[in-house]
């Protein structure tokens, strides 16, 4: 990838791939350690890396799911777990690590006894426009500028970039849940929001006496809805969904590959993975449901190919999907709109959806 930096190597014990910089983020870039931030003690090493190994990426992930536990929104996305539980092939790796797939940098910081104490992740795949980054810092070691640090370096990678002719566009930084240390770190940088990402959600079962009963589904003429098959569909639904999917920023871009790696993941089950087809067995849109481990449902994508649009086929596909994941069990079901796509949001209401939070994307 043009956008992707790679290290000098300024640390001799790090190979190429595996580290590009071992540093504490100074105004002159050169590395530097050992500085007090209150009881964290000193901070060893800030390190910017392209890939973990094994111990490194379960730490990480423990961080987040600690963090998750405590603020009751994941502080990253789900493309960033992907990454991290990620492996390139054998032989393009110049040695066995994980969560070295191309387009992500790690930036890891640790307190003096070696503690991981705060991660940043930069999506660097894109080639071109902003870099795109989502951080944590953990739970106890809050409030002890380890987010400020791991700003300062995204920001300084962004000047790297932008000293190397390479076309970065700038930065962008995710607040998942509009999380207060978010907000303080984006006033004391100047970051302003430019994008909102909002989760609503709705109860599915009807003892629940508020939930509004669930729609029925009424295909088109012609249309009938069937479960996904695996190994069989995949090249249609990245038709598709590029096609619905054109002016997004990141779903746009599934490949084949993206989605043959989502069905080993552990909550993909075709029989929540809605086609609808017409008479022909041709592709005319999707409803991708999901169940999270709290027994939550997600209307994870719809996609509608443009040449149906206005046919009812989108109310068609997620009424069907609702209704599978009533009967699976499910009590809940929630979903995530753009904050500025108006008449999404008013079908979702229409359905009895409520807005119960939402993920702000902060711009340098």
């Amino acid at each position: 990838m043009r956008r992707a930096l790679r290290a000098q190597s300024p640390v001799p014990q790090c190979t190429l791939r595996r580290c590009l910089r071992s540093a504490v983020v100074g105004a002159d870039r050169r590395p530097r350690t050992g500085r007090d931030i209150g009881t964290v003690g000193v901070v060893v090493q800030l390190t910017w890396r392209n890939g973990l190994d094994s111990s490194e990426a379960d730490e990480i992930m423990a961080l987040l799911t600690h963090a998750e536990k405590i603020d009751g929104v994941a502080p990253v996305g789900e493309h960033v777990i992907l990454r991290l539980t990620a492996r390139r092939g054998v032989a393009e790796q110049i040695e066995p690590v994980q969560a070295d797939v191309g387009g992500s940098e790690h930036y890891i910081v640790r307190g003096s006894r070696s503690e991981l104490v705060g991660y940043a992740h930069l999506d660097t795949a894109a080639e071109s426009g902003p870099l795109v980054a989502e951080l944590a810092v953990h739970p106890d070691h809050r409030r002890l500028g380890i987010g400020t640090r791991l700003v300062q370096a995204l920001v300084e990678r962004v000047e790297i970039a932008e000293d190397s002719g390479t076309d970065s566009g700038s930065l962008r930084i995710w607040s998942h849940g509009e999380h207060p240390g978010a907000l303080r770190l984006a006033e004391r940088y100047g970051l302003h929001r430019v994008r909102e990402l909002w989760r609503m959600g709705r109860m599915l079962q009807e003892t629940d006496t508020d939930a509004p009963a669930l729609p029925d589904v009424v295909t088109p003429e012609g249309v009938t809805i069937r479960a996904f098959r695996t190994g069989v569909d995949e090249a249609e639904v990245v038709r598709v969904n590029h096609r619905a999917f054109s002016w997004h920023p990141e779903q746009g871009d599934m490949s084949e590959e993206d989605l043959r790696r989502k069905e080993f993941e552990d909550w993909f089950d075709a029989a929540g993975f809605l086609l609808a087809v017409d008479e022909a067995d041709r592709l005319l849109g999707f409803h991708w449901t999901k169940i999270h481990p709290d027994g939550a449902g997600e209307v994870y994508v719809v996609g509608v190919d443009p040449d149906t649009q206005g046919s009812g086929l989108g109310r068609a596909l997620t009424a069907a999907g609702l209704q599978y994941l009533r009967d699976v069990g499910c009590t809940q079901v929630m979903l995530y709109v753009e904050g500025d796509n108006g008449p999404a949001i008013a079908v979702y209401r229409r359905l009895g959806f409520e807005r119960w939070d939402t993920d702000v994307q902060f711009g340098l």
